[in-house]
């Protein structure tokens, strides 16, 4: 049985072949003048015209004077039909493969093809070739299906070239991030790209990656959120601003967390915590139906509906209502005693905020939603703006939907002094053990003390896109991070490269 190795071989042996004849097999520059798809859905007004397509070599077939050739681009894919007679000879210098020189391509080349639009005696649309130009040369076969987890993550590439419904579900995500910026533009939004390596990292309960930057010699930490630096330019005096990147926390993989993600985040001047509902929801219809082109959708059990009205629910009355605990009046012991009887973890470290935060957790995950979860208590939401009517809670509104919180919003906090006291409070846990409270950023409160306005603000993750998928995180971007591994058949093909 023939191994990669020795598929490998002959095709290197074909390009030793193919430079002799003088072909460039990785020339610079192609003349397509039309998508395979094209030929095929205009095929009325395009037959008998010259047209040039180009793309990868999926099958060949060669019979005595006749070739056939499956041609796919981005668009789809094309039959290339050969009559030896009507194909121009190989001309090295011109990159130009004739008929007798066919045998020295292979599924997965790039080729590209001049010709007549034709429909074939079998009735198939078809490229009548009279120039074959080779464009990339390939060295190793593509698999005809590719089924394997770890080498599906580890080959993106080979997977979504075998795989189409991959390959699909990144035009989706892009159409998803495409479908949030062009929603925010239109509503006048500014997008303003903010760091990513930071002296103090804030805007989340999470472990920060550290760095070290030699030309300053200090350590950075690589953003845990967009906050805080878009909220300094609300204090700068943009009024509506927002950031669409990657940020990073030193957690475990899971389902629907990967230590690096795209997010977007944006800060709403002299806005409040119900304005932001009202846009949000707009936001992720518009957002879900450009990327799903539904508001439909059957997600991990779950038949959620996006075009129905959210309901709202009040975050002591759910927790109190499930297990008998007031979140304003129970001790840490109670808490404990709640999550034990549960079956949910009990940390050595644990505290208050984080236990209550887990028995939410415990509900959330049965939620189909759309549900808003509203009047936080202010000790577990640190950066937010406290109630006007209830000292005791924040104005934060997250959204639940399919046992997963999607977004996370606030009338944001602009008191200076409420503020240092918060950070404050979160130094002092970070300093007993807990790596993910949040640092103290002195220069976030020097900008408060010069003056913010009034604001209401919001993040969401690719998270979101995951979860209407129906895939896991891993599944859910195209080059997950996996712990590097060199397999066996690479070693064989590199051995005196040092791996």
């Amino acid at each position: 049985m023939a191994t990669l190795q020795d598929y490998r071989d002959e095709r290197l042996r074909k390009l030793a072949e193919l430079r002799e004849l003088g072909v460039d097999p990785y020339p610079a520059k192609s003349n397509r003048t039309h998508f395979t798809n094209d030929v095929v859905e205009k095929f009325a007004e395009l037959e008998g015209q010259t047209v040039t397509v180009a793309g990868r070599v999926m099958g060949i077939r060669k019979f005595g004077k006749l070739a056939f050739l499956v041609l796919r681009d981005k668009t789809g894919q094309v039959q290339l039909f050969f009559h030896a007679p009507d194909v121009a000879e190989t001309d090295g210098p011109a990159g130009v493969i004739g008929m007798k020189q066919l045998p020295l391509l292979d599924t997965g080349d790039f080729v590209e093809a001049t010709g007549e639009v034709i429909r074939t005696k079998t009735g198939e649309i078809s490229v009548g070739v009279r120039t074959l130009r080779l464009l990339t040369k390939s060295l190793r076969p593509l698999p005809s299906e590719l089924t394997d987890k770890e080498q599906r993550l580890r080959r993106r590439y080979v997977d979504m070239n075998v795989n189409a419904d991959v390959k699909q579900r990144f035009i989706r995500r892009s159409k998803f991030w495409q479908a949030t910026r062009d929603y925010l533009n239109r509503h006048h939004f500014v997008e303003v790209n903010v760091p990513v390596l930071e002296h103090t990292t804030g805007g989340a309960d999470a472990n920060p990656f550290v760095t070290h930057m030699d030309a300053l010699d200090q350590d950075f930490y690589l953003r845990i959120s967009h906050e805080l630096p878009l909220k300094r330019l609300l204090g700068a005096g943009f009024e509506k601003v927002y950031d669409i990147g990657p940020r990073f926390r030193n957690e475990n993989y899971s389902d629907e967390h990967l230590p690096e993600h795209v997010a977007m985040e944006w800060y709403w001047a002299y806005a409040n915590w119900q304005d932001g509902m009202k846009f949000q929801e707009g936001l992720f219809t518009h957002v879900l139906q450009e990327a799903f082109g539904t508001l439909q959708f059957t997600v991990n059990g779950f038949e959620v509906d996006m075009s129905k009205d959210w309901e709202v629910w009040d975050y002591a009355t759910v927790i109190k209502d499930r297990y008998g605990i007031d979140v304003y009046d129970s001790s840490l012991d109670d808490v404990k005693k709640a999550l034990a009887d549960n079956k949910l973890e009990v940390e050595k470290t644990e505290n208050r905020a984080r236990g209550i935060d887990k028995l939410w957790k415990n509900i959330r995950k049965d939620v189909i939603g759309p549900v808003w979860l509203i009047n936080t208590p202010k000790f577990i939401s640190p950066l937010a703006k406290t109630s006007s009517e209830d000292d005791r809670v924040v104005e934060r509104f997250q959204a639940v939907i399919a046992g997963s919180e999607l977004s996370n919003g606030f009338s944001e906090l602009n008191d200076p002094i409420d503020q240092l006291n918060r950070f404050t409070e979160q130094q002092g846990m970070r300093d007993a053990g807990d790596d993910e409270a949040m640092m103290l950023d002195i220069d976030y409160i020097e900008m408060l003390e010069y003056g913010m306005p009034p604001a209401c603000g919001l993040g969401f993750s690719e998270r979101v896109f995951w979860v209407f998928e129906g895939v896991s995180a891993r599944e859910g971007v195209p080059f997950p991070q996996l712990r590097h591994e060199v397999d066996e058949t690479t070693r064989a093909v590199y051995p005196d490269v040092k791996l």
